[in-house]
């Protein structure tokens, strides 16, 4: 066997596709990259340091293009077993042989995603340390390590009134046994986070809900799995992932800004961080890096799902990221924040329904990876071969003086401020200079 056959077994899923490599903007290539040279140094570190991408679990290997009006179109040849445990060894192995051929350094996983639930909890608990150990193994193989761990605490319907806040304590007690195990399937695996997306927390109608009791709850029961990872010596970064509605009217993870109020309120934020998905951020009526700044802004940013939305669609498409000026945007965030430390880009992102081909797969995550790296560039570049960070800084400066410096430190108190007010006058009118900013950027795209 060869060594790529050592990491995904003995069977190629993705027969005639190569390695995927960098051969520069001129390449005609589809199956190369065009800007995403992971060895290219960029603001101090290497391409693939700053971004740390992922490849997802479950649009990639368990989405088959289904939609509410019609079955899926992609047929997957890990998906032939009849045995739920033997296809779910034969998803891994074409799992890793995709990981490997893009050369990405993490992947990311729901529990349900890599093994099939059981009749019982312990059956559950035995499929998904059965694969565990088989992807422990892999990964030591192949050199790809796990970005984040989560539980599906939104699939199954015993959990249509929610997880964390079902009004059902017996419904609770479940998700708990389902997050305990997920939480030893990402210790085992070196996880470097673990995430929580509350994708039924919230609710359908206000008025046959306590959203004060499902609140604490939900706070109890993240206070209660911190705990236990802690006890069980995980180091990592616990991260919320924020989104509006769907599959709730309004889902109490709404946005960066609810989130961080939440984690402050139960005291939660020195263990945990968000995970900003840019469909999401739209979909509450934001822009992507709007929701990374609130973050970056309350020092917790830990993490992205790089996707987009489409505009003519107010639902969570969930596509592959290829607009260049968005990606810029976030990116500049992200290289003021300092990076992502433990988080990543994870592709939260499927090819559309037809898009059947299996090199289609290879195709988006390639456009992806090549936009956030032309985007890394371009930030890098505006910081560092412009004006754009002094023009803000310019904006300020006036807090810089005596008087402003006093306000700031919260030396000055109303009556002071009202005397100043009278002894300077009518203030100048000072732009913004929104469109010179805007030109910039383009100027650098």
């Amino acid at each position: 066997m060869t060594d790529q056959s050592i990491v995904t077994g003995e069977r190629e899923y993705f027969n005639g596709i190569p390695k995927i490599v960098f051969e520069g903007k001129e390449s005609a290539n589809p199956l190369a990259y065009k800007f995403y040279d992971e060895n290219k140094i960029v603001a101090g570190k290497t391409m693939k340091e700053h971004l740390r991408f992922s490849v997802c679990y479950w649009h990639t290997f368990c989405g088959t293009g289904a939609d509410p009006f019609g079955p899926g179109t992609l047929k997957f040849p890990w998906d032939e077993n009849s045995d739920p445990l033997q296809a779910a060894k034969d998803k891994l192995d074409a799992a890793f042989e995709l990981f490997t051929k893009l050369g990405v350094p993490y992947w990311c996983f729901h529990d349900r995603d890599i093994s099939p639930e059981g009749s019982s909890i312990q059956e559950s608990e035995e499929n998904l340390n059965y694969i565990v150990d088989l992807a422990k193994a892999k990964q030591e193989l192949s050199g790809v390590k796990l970005l984040w761990g989560t539980a599906n605490l939104f699939s199954n319907p015993r959990y249509m009134n929610g997880a964390m806040t079902n009004p059902d304590f017996k419904v609770i007690a479940f998700a708990g046994a389902q997050v305990k195990a997920a939480l030893d399937a990402t210790i085992a695996l070196g996880g470097e986070n673990y995430v929580f997306w509350g994708g039924r927390e919230g609710y359908s109608y206000l008025f046959n809900t306590d959203m004060k009791k499902e609140l604490h709850h939900m706070g109890t029961f993240l206070q209660k799995a911190r705990d236990y990872a802690r006890s069980k010596g995980f180091q990592g970064t616990f991260l919320i992932e924020p989104k509006p509605m769907e599959p709730c009217k309004h889902q109490y993870d709404f946005d960066a800004a609810t989130v961080i109020g939440f984690l402050r309120e139960y005291g939660l934020a020195e263990d945990f961080k968000l995970n900003i998905e840019a469909n999401h951020a739209t979909l509450a009526n934001h822009s992507f890096a709007h929701e990374l700044q609130i973050c970056s802004d309350a020092g917790l940013l830990g993490s992205v799902d790089a996707n987009r939305g489409d505009p003519q669609n107010g639902w969570d498409t969930d596509q592959f990221p290829t607009d260049l000026l968005d990606a810029t945007q976030a990116m500049l965030v992200v290289l003021d924040n300092g990076g992502l430390g433990s988080g990543g880009l994870n592709f939260d992102a499927k090819v559309r329904r037809n898009s059947s081909d299996v090199d289609d797969v290879f195709i988006g995550h390639i456009g992806g990876m090549d936009t956030f790296a032309r985007a890394l560039e371009v930030a890098d570049k505006i910081r560092t071969n412009s004006d754009f960070c002094l023009l803000k800084e310019k904006r300020y400066e006036s807090f810089k003086s005596d008087h402003g410096s006093n306000f700031e430190n919260g030396n000055l108190d109303l009556a002071a401020l009202a005397d100043l007010a009278k002894e300077n006058g009518e203030p100048n009118q000072i732009s913004g200079k929104q469109e010179l900013y805007e030109n910039i950027i383009n100027q650098f795209l």
